[in-house]
């Protein structure tokens, strides 16, 4: 059992932060897309369901973004109190991406405003979407830009640290570093794929309590062909991350695999457990599959854990967290595919019970799949808060009190989290859908 220490209890309380953020943080990047996206059809189609789709979720995204303000400006909070050391380098090297994030959130929060308050202002309906764009842009901008400081902690470029100086600062090679291409890439794609399953999981519960009008029949449609087509661009994106890994974190990719040895045409591991002895058992093997996730070459030589020092390589448990987060994408993208195929077919029923189930189950499990993603960036890096520059121990703070902020912060995360939920399910069960329609057609 890990000793609860300040550095202990500090990562514990910024992965309880990031952990509760994240889960608004990919909210309102993914949301604003399927929001322009929905009004767009309603206006081209001339279909008032796609433009209520729009204006109810444009309701409810206003209430997950006003959450992820506070939780966001707690982790702010925390970086400085909890890894001062961390923040003196950071500060200097990676400010500009954290400074440019704020911009990109200001600049979305400024556009959803009048987006929000000019519904059915406009004679042209095209001049209410084009306020979308901008929206879209700021929250995708926004996600870019942090990703590029978490890039930034995997592959720490742009500086020199000599006997604790920093020097030689270049902020456009540390803010695009090697990592940042993959990193930026499937934070937004999986933010787009988990917001769309979300969505469809909400439609699916209703048609399933109340049945299948048009309504949700097209908000089901509209989320689950989104969803699959981000299901293929989260998925592609896996694997250059997975090659990214192999040249650039190969003890990573070794701990996430259970791979040992080094040897040429590796086997890729799915699932299993670790005996005593370190040995694999119960888990799939699938031959030279890891030569082809890390170097594209069913022969190719894949470095294993044997290479590095023990005490410089991650827990071996991540690989459970990775396991789980590619079998939870596989499953959305055939969950998708299947319920495309479905609509396609004359004889489909895209609306079966059974179906519509694993839709309502889809929205936990792409959320799951994201925490486990994070977890395992965050915990896949360990030791090293900047990868082979600082250790997690040396950017800690000393203070005695974490343990008090952990106890605090958590109490106002259970509130959030209830005030949030509580706002929803109000505002959306007072005025449903039907009956806003009806107004709307008038």
């Amino acid at each position: 059992m890990p000793e609860l220490d300040s550095v202990m209890l500090s990562r514990l309380l910024t992965s309880l932060t990031l952990g509760f953020h994240i889960i608004f943080a990919t909210l309102g990047v993914g949301v604003p897309l399927l929001i322009s996206g929905a009004e767009w059809l309603g206006i081209r189609r001339k279909d008032n369901h796609y433009r209520l789709l729009a204006r109810r979720w444009t309701r409810g995204f206003v209430v997950t973004v006003a959450v992820g303000v506070v939780t966001g400006t707690c982790i702010g909070l925390q970086l400085s109190l909890l890894w001062p050391s961390f923040m003196e380098v950071a500060g200097q090297v990676i400010g500009l991406p954290l400074f440019l994030e704020t911009f990109a959130f200001f600049f979305e929060a400024i556009f959803l405003g009048i987006y929000l308050y000019t519904w059915d202002r406009f004679k042209n309906p095209y001049y209410h979407w084009l306020l979308s764009v901008p929206v879209v842009i700021g929250a995708s901008a926004s996600a870019f830009f942090i990703s590029t400081v978490n890039a930034f902690m995997n592959s720490p470029k742009g500086f020199k640290l000599e006997n604790g100086e920093i020097t030689e600062i270049q902020p456009l090679i540390a803010m695009f570093n090697p990592a940042t291409p993959t990193k930026a890439a499937h934070v937004i794609s999986s933010a787009y794929l988990t917001s769309a399953f979300v969505l469809a999981a909400i439609t699916a519960f209703i048609i399933l309590k109340k049945g299948n009008n048009e309504y949700y029949k097209k908000a089901l449609h509209f989320t689950m062909v989104t969803g699959f087509v981000f299901a293929i661009s989260t998925a592609l994106i896996g694997d250059f991350s997975g090659k990214y890994l192999a040249e650039y974190q190969p003890e990573k990719l070794a701990a996430a695999e259970w791979h040992f040895e080094t040897e040429k045409g590796a086997d890729l591991i799915v699932g299993g457990v670790l005996d005593e002895n370190g040995e694999v058992k119960y888990g799939l093997r699938l031959p030279k599959f890891l030569s082809i996730l890390a170097h594209g070459d069913p022969n190719a030589e894949v470095i294993g854990l044997e290479e590095f020092p023990e005490d410089e390589t991650a827990p071996l448990f991540i690989h459970y967290l990775f396991v789980m987060m590619v079998g939870i994408g596989m499953f959305l993208l055939a969950l998708s595919a299947q319920y495309i195929w479905l609509y396609k077919w004359k004889k489909g029923n895209p609306y079966s019970k059974y179906l519509l189930m694993a839709i309502v189950v889809s929205g936990p499990l792409a959320m799951l799949a994201i925490e486990c993603g994070w977890i395992f960036s965050e915990v896949g890096r360990q030791p090293w808060i900047l990868w082979h520059v600082m250790q997690t121990s040396e950017g800690a703070t000393t203070s005695e009190h974490v343990g008090s902020m952990f106890i605090l912060f958590f109490g106002l995360y259970v509130v959030l989290g209830w005030i949030c939920t509580t706002v929803l399910l109000k505002m959306f069960r007072s005025n449903p859908a039907e009956t806003e329609f009806e107004e709307m057609d008038r």
